[in-house]
């Protein structure tokens, strides 16, 4: 739709690229899109979107007043099923019972697995050592809770190193348990193992 000297007045209302979607259209191909309204089948589009070859035929869409694709009708390996309106309700009414009663069964699975889990609960049946319990308490716990009580009583009483946060200054209550006067954090479980039967 662009005039030119050899034609001042253009002949058709729109305009397209010699390449579309890395095809080269051939001018034959254009005379035939602008007589007949469609071209012959062209092999060597490429999708912007997936970078797939594919074939189809530019058609000249008068509604939108644009170039379209328009792809070959092929055959597929397996027809078309041809239902009467009855069986098409008949076979919709039956999947949405299968489906009501899948939905029941999963909810009926769902509830009874609900009630067989149980909280995991840790057991308190480790008994601290005299120096240990010192610090902690007498009564019986699990592992994480010694770990946790330790670490209660090392950040109440600033006990961990200004410098070095991962090393722990051990007190007079902790020096029996640890063995020495610091300890890195990391010494802590194996510490706690050998205090606790």
């Amino acid at each position: 739709a662009v005039p030119t000297q050899q034609q001042p007045t253009p002949s058709c209302d729109f305009k397209s690229g010699q390449i579309i979607l890395q095809q080269p259209i051939e001018r034959e191909q254009m005379s035939k899109l602008l007589q007949t309204g469609k071209t012959d089948l062209l092999e060597k589009f490429v999708s912007n979107r997936t970078r797939r070859n594919f074939k189809a035929f530019l058609v000249w869409d008068a509604a939108a007043g644009k170039v379209n694709f328009e792809f070959e009708q092929r055959e597929g390996k397996y027809p078309a099923r041809k239902t009467s309106g009855a069986a098409a309700a008949k076979t919709t009414a039956a999947a949405a019972k299968k489906t009501s009663a899948a939905a029941k069964k999963t909810a009926a699975k769902t509830t009874r697995a609900a009630a067989v889990k149980k909280p995991r609960t840790v057991s308190a049946t480790l008994k601290p050592s005299a120096e240990l319990a010192a610090v902690i308490g007498n009564e019986p716990t699990s592992r994480p809770d010694v770990i946790k009580k330790l670490w209660d009583y090392i950040k109440a009483n600033g006990l961990q190193d200004a410098k070095d946060k991962r090393a722990i200054n051990a007190d007079a209550k902790l020096k029996p348990v640890f063995g020495k006067d610091q300890i890195s954090m990391f010494e802590l479980a194996g510490i706690v193992g050998k205090h606790v039967s």
